[in-house]
């Protein structure tokens, strides 16, 4: 069970609805239920950042009081309340008119990281990002559905950047309390613990509780003091660097989350993993079932048949690989359990192309997972490649990796002034339409002037966030006024803004537009047609190279000669994500190809009616018509670098500037609104997380659900 929760025991009774419905994220992807709490004091609201849980625990008494008693504030509040809790009753729905089964388990899916609200940090990047949009999207379609994660009571780190530069890493401790999470509790009223099994000394985990709508997420926490000191940091933060320490972290996760939903009674019908960091659940399904009287081989064709794997990463480094040292210290009694020896066990984990390097995630995944895929078409191709030599007698297109293309959830990342545009102009269906490519066809129906105004309200909007952003920063810090600067304090809304924010590694090339430093000053100081920039990303803790990245990029920003016009803002997040997909007139995205698995931060910009412009690898292969965005081919060989950087500046200087700065008479450029609606049109259906849940249904689990209902192994389609 979950915990009672006290934290709003001085909400009146007539509004008691809005600490249950700030226990669930719900209200993250529901503007109205947001105003709600806007409506209780603006400047409160942000100041708690838009954190709904805070909000209530901080708001005087007199407040709420009066909101209890005026008829206008009920009147909204009825009509929300009667929306949640109607939303919360599990209705027929998309997913039980394809699936008939009545009495089918919930899918159980693992992943190390989920972003779902800046509120709950648990997450680096886009791999979370995705994660939390497939829990959002599962909510909506009703798709049986229970997550498992991590509660890292640090969270990832907070990002300062110093006047030289160079990230530092700042602790962020997270206050449960006043965050939407709720402690599991036992039969005896007290948080719920679970020992890890097969680690000595034992190891227990907290759970915690996330409703994300109708599906819940159980996070476990390490940091208890019922652990030895050693092992209470397991779970501290997200992606320790310690080879030692991400093992560990692993086995928890696998094993320690397969053993969590036993201990909470709940089965599960498919095991889905989001990458390879969960793998060792596949091997805990396995033993169980071996422990339950099955032979080895049987269990595992029983466990790969019900079994989907997604793999998000074509870089090689990408793979965690655990020396096989340290894999016997661990699991020395872990394969007897599961009936075989040291030898067949690390075979498990072992790819060919490499055998000595050491047990390999991805590789166990791949083996012990009946449905494989990658996230775009392209990532497909290259995972068959990458991974062939699993697969040595098959033709690579024959190879069982298949792929299903990320997808977002819009009603998470599509801004409110827009959903009014659409609601007023396609229809107020389109939500529930929203993959369906005919129902977009009305975009043109909006007014140019409506949406480029709406469209200038949330680049004003992002610019006066920046300004915020480095005004704390100057007052808290006390920081050199270089920083201040650099952080975009003399960015101007009437020029055109180009955005750029990804984690910082090598690959994903921040810097590529800084290679020709005075072809780049011409552009950005154009008396006429000027051009800024907008660059933010974390790099991990333990990646020096991208640091140097990051460091060039912030150096640039300083510097005079640049004219004001490149930005660096700290501490990229989910809130500054929506900030800057919402507000910047152009998205840049040039990843060495073909290293893109998918990329989904160019589609929310896009549905906002942000193009793109990017290198054609990932999503945009397949999103690009000529007519959304604009798109180069990357290079190869010596001087790649230099190639893909004059392909920019050339698309910039004869393309995207000329078609931005072309005002109409009624200072409309309505050649440039025409890519915007375009952009919105093609992206919407085609690349919505409802069409990626969809997908994943027809595509793995209906096929997988009729194998484990008859015990026939099936290949996928």
């Amino acid at each position: 069970m979950t915990a009672v929760d006290e934290r709003f025991s001085a909400l009146p009774e007539r509004i008691k609805g809005l600490g249950e419905m700030a226990d669930n994220l719900w209200w993250s992807w529901h503007p109205e239920a947001r105003m709600l709490y806007k409506m209780l004091g603006r400047r409160v609201w942000k100041e708690r950042l838009h954190n709904p849980v805070r909000l209530l625990n901080d708001i005087p008494g007199e407040t709420l009081r009066a909101a209890a008693a005026d008829p206008a504030y009920l009147g909204n509040y009825d009509e929300v309340y009667a929306r949640f809790k109607d939303y919360m009753t599990v209705k027929p729905g998309w997913f039980s008119e394809n699936v008939t089964k009545s009495d089918l388990l919930p899918v159980a899916y693992f992943s190390a990281e989920y972003g779902l609200h800046h509120s709950l940090p648990f997450y680096a990047g886009g791999l979370g990002f995705l994660a939390g949009d497939i829990l959002k999207e599962c909510s909506d379609l009703s798709v049986p559905f229970v997550a498992v994660g991590f509660m890292y009571p640090g969270g990832y780190f907070l990002q300062k950047v110093n006047e030289n530069g160079w990230q530092e890493e700042l602790e962020q401790r997270i206050d449960q309390d006043a965050a939407p999470i709720s402690r599991v509790l036992n039969e005896d009223g007290e948080q719920l613990f679970v020992r890890v099994p097969f680690i000595e000394s034992s190891v227990y985990v907290a759970v915690w509780k996330v409703m994300v709508g109708r599906v819940p997420l159980y996070l476990m926490d390490t940091d208890i003091e019922k652990n030895e000191p050693w092992n209470r940091n397991i779970s501290a933060r997200l992606y320790v660097g310690n080879i030692e320490g991400r093992l560990r972290q692993e086995i928890v996760l696998g094993i320690g989350g397969y053993e969590m939903l036993k201990a909470l009674g709940i089965g599960h019908s498919l095991l889905r993993l989001n990458e390879g960091h969960p793998g060792f659940a596949i091997l805990e399904r396995i033993r169980e079932k071996v422990e339950n009287g099955m032979s080895f081989d049987m269990a595992i064709e029983e466990v790969q048949n019900s079994t989907i794997f997604t793999t998000h990463t074509p870089v090689p480094a990408g793979h965690d690989v655990f020396p096989f040292p340290l894999m016997e210290r661990y699991f020395n009694a872990y394969w007897p359990a599961m009936g075989i020896d040291r030898q067949r066990f690390f075979q498990l984990g072992i790819n060919p192309e490499d055998p000595g390097a050491g047990f390999n995630m991805t590789a166990l995944a791949l083996r012990l997972s009946r449905y494989k895929n990658g996230v775009s078409r392209k990532h497909g191709e290259v995972s068959r490649k990458m991974w062939r030599s699993l697969w040595p007698d098959t033709p690579e297109d024959k190879i069982p990796i298949g792929h299903v293309t990320n997808g977002i959830h819009l009603p998470t990342w599509v801004d409110p002034k827009i959903h009014l545009l659409f609601d007023k102009y396609i229809g107020p269906q389109w939500l529930e339409d929203q993959d369906n490519p005919a129902a977009w066809k009305s975009i043109d129906d909006i007014p140019d002037k409506e949406l480029w105004e709406t469209h200038s309200r949330l680049k004003g909007k992002l610019l006066f966030h920046m300004r915020e952003k480095a005004r704390r920063r100057w007052i808290t810090d006390r920081v050199n006024p270089s920083v201040v600067l650099a952080e975009g304090s003399l960015l101007d809304p009437d020029v055109l803004t180009i955005g750029f924010a990804r984690r910082f590694a090598t690959y994903k090339r921040h810097d590529l537009i800084l290679n020709d430093i005075q072809r780049l000053k011409s552009l950005l100081n154009n008396p006429w047609r000027p051009v800024q920039i907008i660059f933010s990303g974390k790099a991990h803790p333990e990646d020096n190279l991208g640091k140097q990245v990051l460091q060039r990029v912030f150096r640039a920003a300083g510097d005079p000669d640049m004219g004001g016009r490149i930005a660096f803002v700290e501490d990229y997040g989910e809130q500054l994500a929506q900030y800057l997909v919402h507000g910047v007139d152009v998205w840049l995205n040039n990843p060495l190809s073909p290293l893109e698995a998918s990329g989904t931060s160019g589609m929310k910009a896009s549905v906002n009616g942000v193009p793109t412009l990017s290198v054609l690898d990932g999503w945009w292969i397949e999103g690009f018509n000529g007519k959304n965005g604009w798109a180069f081919t990357g290079n190869e060989g010596d001087n790649r670098d230099a190639k893909d950087a004059e392909a920019i500046y050339n698309i910039l200087e004869k393309e995207v500037v000329p078609l931005y700065y072309d005002l109409g008479d009624d200072g409309i450029p309505h050649g440039w609104v025409r890519v915007m609606k375009e952009a919105i049109r093609s992206t919407a259906p085609r690349f919505s997380s409802r069409r990626l849940i969809k997908e994943y249904v027809n595509k793995f689990y209906l096929d997988a659900l009729k194998s484990e209902e008859s015990g026939v192994m099936t290949e996928p389609q």
